[in-house]
Parts: C-alpha cells; sequence; structure tokens
C-alpha cells in the first residue's frame, strides 16, 4: 500500500498562480492508496472546494473522505483525506480542533483498504514550539480515546518540526518512534523535513522518500512525502474486529 503527505500550498506553486490542475498532476504521478493533504481549503472560503473532486475521482480513483458535511467544504481547517475508490470506511472521518492561532487541526478516520482495518490521523501542525508539542498530545489522546487503542495507526501530515530535542517528535516518540528526516522544503531546494509519516506499531511504514520531480518543485512550496505500508501488520486485527 502506497500512501503520500502532501502540503499543496493553497494549490500556488512559487509564481504564485492558483493552479489545483498541477496539484492534481502532482498526486497522478504519486498514484497512492490514501494521501493527506494541508492548505487545501482556504480558511476563510470553508464553502468553496479547490480540488476538482469529480475529477480526481474519474481519473485517479480517489475520494475526498468529507468531514463536515457542509456544501462545498472538501475537508477539516485546510486538512484533507483521500483514499481509494473502493476504501470502506470503518470510522467516518471527524475533525480535531488542535488550538493555534491559525487555527490547525486534524482530521481521524478508521480504513479498511482490504488488507485489514486501521486508523489515520491526517494533521498539519503549528508554526510555534510549545504549541505543537501540546498538539501532539492532543493527537496521542485522541488515540487513546478510541474504541481500539491498539489499532494499527498512521499518522502523517506537515508537523513543522525539523529538530528533535524539546519538539512534537519528541512527544509522538514512545508510541511511534523516531521517523527519518527526508528533507521536503523548501521544494526547488529540500533542506527541512517538515512533512513526516509515522506509524504504530513498529514496521508498518519504510521506504519513506520525497517525491522530487519537476512538476513537484514548481507546484507547491513543499515535495509531497511517500512511504509505503506493510500491510501483513493489518492482517492481525481482523481476528478482533
Amino acid at each position: 500500500m502506497l500512501v503520500a503527505t502532501y502540503n499543496v500550498h493553497r494549490c500556488r506553486g512559487l509564481a504564485g498562480r492558483f493552479r489545483p490542475d498541477r496539484t492534481t498532476a502532482v498526486i497522478a504521478e504519486i498514484r497512492p492508496d490514501l494521501i493527506a493533504l494541508q492548505e487545501a481549503q482556504h480558511y476563510l472560503r470553508r464553502g468553496r472546494g479547490m480540488l476538482d473532486a469529480e475529477a480526481i475521482e474519474r481519473e485517479l480513483g480517489l475520494r475526498i473522505l468529507p468531514v463536515t458535511g457542509r456544501a462545498g467544504e472538501q475537508g477539516w481547517r485546510s486538512n484533507l483525506l483521500l483514499v481509494r475508490r473502493d476504501a470502506v470506511v470503518r470510522r467516518p472521518p471527524v475533525g480535531l480542533r488542535l488550538g493555534g492561532l491559525e487555527p490547525r487541526g486534524a482530521v481521524l478516520a478508521e480504513l479498511d483498504l482490504g488488507e485489514g482495518p486501521f486508523r489515520v490521523i491526517a494533521t498539519h501542525l503549528s508554526l510555534g514550539v510549545a504549541r505543537r508539542r501540546a498538539q501532539a498530545r492532543l493527537l496521542l489522546d485522541a488515540m487513546a480515546q478510541g474504541a481500539d487503542p491498539g489499532m494499527p495507526t498512521l499518522l502523517l501530515g506537515d508537523l513543522n518540526e525539523w529538530h528533535r530535542k524539546d519538539s512534537a517528535l519528541d512527544v509522538l516518540a514512545p508510541r511511534f518512534g523516531m521517523p527519518p528526516r527526508v528533507a521536503t522544503f523548501p521544494a526547488f531546494r529540500p533542506v527541512l523535513p517538515l512533512d513526516r509519516i509515522l506509524g504504530v506499531p513498529q514496521g508498518l511504514v519504510s521506504g519513506i522518500a520525497a517525491h522530487d520531480t519537476p512538476l513537484a518543485r514548481k507546484a507547491s512550496d513543499h515535495l509531497p512525502l511517500t512511504a509505503r505500508i506493510d500491510t501483513a501488520l493489518l492482517r492481525p486485527a481482523l481476528g478482533g474486529s
């Protein structure tokens, strides 16, 4: 299973032009089974989606999981979760409030893509260090409050972290371990590992890499980050479902 996370920078590339078609083209290059998007809906225009959901489903076989149910609102606090059209939604997506001035949030859902159930959390954390640490604790709390706290879990998004010490990564490490550093920002010359894909149990996530293509370098200020999921680690959960 191939998953990805991508801060699409409001579908504006380095030149600042609004080009959602280019964002869709980058996703088409990746061909993920699941992808989390950040900055994919304007905070002040919640009723106007940025992406052509019908074209994405028709051409890429991915569907946007609605969170709020409000017409035209594709995600939650600019977080969108797209999954394969045949995915089974075991628990509908919910929006998590993470606070902050921006404001930040996360989308949590439970899915099955034919290999076993898992939880996914898609998020975009704040710019302040202390706020990110607090937000990481809220994400762990949300996992612990689920019907099955031990369910295999993916956490992916723009964590805005490039240091380990006293960071959100430190807060998450006892549960998720420390992810590898893969530079994704700025897209034209990546040096900072702002985007992350984490998973439990250990070994669930592997092959983490930046999707570095000429188109991806132009479409956003972040490169997408991709990873492979060991679906064998999802199957034991089938016996308890």
